[in-house]
């Protein structure tokens, strides 16, 4: 029975000892399984039905995050209801809700990364889902962007299919349940050199710059502003966009090290670029030591970055002296 609806369906297992002795999984569990993957074809009430449990199975069980790999043709049989749908307005919002958040499961498993984001319209269908589910599929889409990011071939195919725009749409939107997840993603996914371009591109300054004025996940969204700093374009809009006031004043209040640590970082980086905001730096230094401060008392990292940035301010004024 089994063997029949696989190849009628497209779909292979593997010896099933190998799931009886080594993952759990049962020959009820697995007539269930393919059960469950066939109603994701039929009617909505039995396409949300299925969806439900096989959302819950996924969360509750990892030897079925691992069926779902290791057979061929799941994927997309689980994505059946939202590929399907000539427009995501029709797709019932708790069905969408399910079908992304057994994403998600599936995607926590390891040997499922690659698989999960390589599948046509996962991506596409997760983007989708930042822009139009509930705050619960919101979340859970950017979390499996994340979660798919942990590989680096799965980071740059996620940026060249135009998934962070979305996400930065999500963070300036500013719901509060949605913006770790969201930032999470934004952060594992500028670790590729051409996402930190697309992000630069796409707004990622302002959006980041903006929240962090308002105090808004300043630990995370600094952690990503010291990554794209190493971008040229995005030092420059630092300065257009007001960062160096606010950096300097963040290293003056926080207790926080390692927002020193990056703020310092990215004010280095500045000023290796910038010569303009060299002014400023030597207005904060002279008035509250702040830098002096880092290159006594900050991390490790944090100390030599604002040595740098004192040796090079030290520099101009020994310069300027001897002109």
């Amino acid at each position: 029975m089994i063997s029949q609806w696989c190849k009628s369906q497209g779909l292979e297992f593997p010896d099933p000892v190998h799931y009886d002795n080594e993952e759990g999984i049962t020959e009820a569990d697995r007539d269930h399984f393919l059960s469950l993957l066939e109603k994701m074809s039929s009617a909505v009430p039995e396409q949300k039905e299925s969806a439900r449990e096989l959302r819950l199975l996924t969360k509750r069980m990892p030897s079925f995050r691992a069926l779902f790999g290791e057979t061929i043709g799941a994927i997309p049989q689980l994505l059946n209801p939202l590929s399907a749908s000539k427009s995501g307005s029709d797709i019932p919002p708790d069905l969408q809700e399910d079908v992304i958040t057994t994403l998600l499961n599936l995607s926590i498993h390891d040997n499922n990364k690659k698989l999960v984001a390589e599948t046509p319209m996962v991506i596409p269908l997760l983007m989708e889902a930042l822009r139009s589910g509930t705050i619960e599929t919101r979340t859970n889409a950017a979390a499996a962007l994340f979660t798919l990011s942990a590989l680096d071939s799965n980071k740059a195919l996620i940026g060249k299919s135009g998934a962070i725009k979305p996400l930065l749409d999500l963070l300036e939107e500013g719901n509060p349940s949605t913006m770790k997840d969201v930032a999470s993603a934004i952060f594992s996914l500028c670790f590729v050199q051409e996402n930190k371009a697309r992000a630069v591109r796409d707004g990622a300054l302002k959006v980041i710059l903006n929240n962090i004025m308002n105090g808004v996940l300043v630990d995370e969204l600094l952690a990503i502003l010291a990554i794209l700093s190493s971008h040229q374009r995005a030092v420059e809009e630092m300065g257009e966009l007001g960062a160096v006031p606010c950096l300097l004043r963040i290293i003056r209040e926080s207790t926080c090290e390692r927002n020193k640590e990056n703020c310092i970082a990215i004010l280095h980086t500045i000023c290796l670029y910038d010569r303009t905001k060299w002014k400023a730096l030597r207005e904060e230094e002279h008035s509250y030591g702040s830098i002096s401060k880092l290159a006594r008392d900050g991390t490790s990292r944090a100390k030599r970055k604002a040595s740098g940035i004192l040796e090079r301010l030290n520099r101009a004024v020994n310069l300027t002296h001897t002109a």
